[in-house]
């Protein structure tokens, strides 16, 4: 009887020990979840970071195959590379950027004047979309009878209409300086996790593996070495293929004759980064753009985009992509969609690689269950 009573006593302990660890995880579980949807943007830069290290120690570990140096030299050399190509960019195409990102954004948007007049013309409401900034400002019509004399009075504004001038005015300003300098902040925070990162790779690997408890570490290990060779030959393969249509679209624009094609090609190969999605929203920009100069014209430049949306899919991602990642398209489709309306920009641009790092945990624990499977 004694021992039937302890093994009852021993249940119950077990049984309440276990409900509570499973409490104490569901409620960690639910902080975590609130922890990152509040300060989403700023785990989503620290990702951006971390992307900038992996492509940037990728790139070492090439040129390591190519020269025997030391992987703080090589990585120097690689940066030094890649500033070069963005200042000789800046310096050689920077009168014409500015120039074509000036003429690219007027003609947008007087394209979009005339898609919000066709549409409203055949009976569509566009109040749905955000046109008010774009509708050109109205015609002043001249009065019919004579002008009246002018009033002897003094004409000018009051001390209050100046005041609410000048708090627009600073509002506005202040706001722009603000958002220039969060872009330029998120800029630079990313390029120094990034060279920061790139730099000793193998410290910070020890020390993510070291908060794995000790008898998991092993698989962690794995783990943590699949996502990086993952990520370093998607990274690799992704900005070969922006290179790529950057170059068609930008060599294909020039042939047609269609103005601004220099940052209508960058813009694109940008945009490829992002799957599915930068593919299809950098086609209608080139279209849009390309209105202004004919039917002709933008009939040419949707060929053009469907000539370069086949090189992407069906030449670049088998061949260069088919060992880095195999995501059905639909499924990241989705993927996409959800996390750009919960997270916005940055959910939609880094999406592919959240679902790259889920699928090599997804594998992972797939291929440990058959084989344990198999085993049994």
């Amino acid at each position: 009887m004694t021992g039937q009573a302890d093994n009852r006593l021993q249940a119950r302990n077990d049984l309440a020990w276990a409900i509570s660890v499973g409490g104490i995880g569901v409620v960690l579980f639910i902080a975590l979840l609130a922890f990152t949807w509040q300060f989403a943007a700023t785990l989503f830069l620290i990702f951006a970071g971390v992307l900038l290290g992996v492509a940037l120690n990728a790139m070492s570990n090439l040129l390591g195959r190519v020269v025997r140096l030391p992987h703080a030299l090589r990585l120097a050399v690689v940066c030094l590379i890649v500033a070069g190509m963005l200042s000789g960019s800046v310096f050689l195409g920077g009168t014409t950027i500015g120039k074509q990102t000036t003429a690219l954004s007027n003609t947008l948007k007087s394209q979009l004047v005339n898609v919000k007049g066709f549409l409203e013309r055949n009976g569509i409401d566009t109040s749905f979309f955000d046109f008010g900034s774009l509708s050109p400002p109205a015609e002043e019509t001249e009065p019919a009878g004579p002008s009246p004399a002018p009033t002897p009075h003094n004409n000018l504004p009051s001390a209050g209409t100046i005041a609410a001038s000048g708090g627009a005015i600073f509002s506005q300003s202040l706001k722009l300086i603000l958002g220039t300098v969060s872009a330029v902040g998120n800029f630079f925070i990313v390029l120094f996790l990034g060279i920061a990162f790139a730099t000793q790779p193998g410290i910070y690997r020890g020390g993510l593996l070291f908060m794995a408890p000790a008898k998991h570490r092993g698989r962690a290990t794995a783990i943590v070495d699949r996502i990086g060779e993952t990520l370093e030959r998607w990274l690799i393969a992704q900005i070969i293929t922006m290179v790529a249509v950057f170059l068609v679209t930008w060599i294909g624009l020039s042939i047609i004759g269609i103005q601004s094609s220099f940052i209508l090609g960058i813009q694109a190969g940008l945009l490829a980064f992002i799957p599915t999605v930068g593919a299809i929203l950098g086609g209608l920009i080139v279209v849009l753009a390309s209105l202004a100069s004919g039917w002709v014209a933008a009939l040419s430049a949707f060929i053009l985009f469907l000539g370069v949306h086949a090189l992407e899919s069906y030449v670049l991602t088998p061949i260069i992509q088919r060992q880095a990642l195999d995501i059905p398209p639909a499924t990241l489709f989705a993927f996409q969609i959800l996390l750009g309306v919960v997270f916005g920009i940055w959910g939609l641009a880094l999406a592919l690689p959240l679902m790259a790092i889920a699928k090599v945990m997804i594998d992972h624990f797939k291929a440990e269950g058959t084989q344990g499977a198999a085993s049994a």
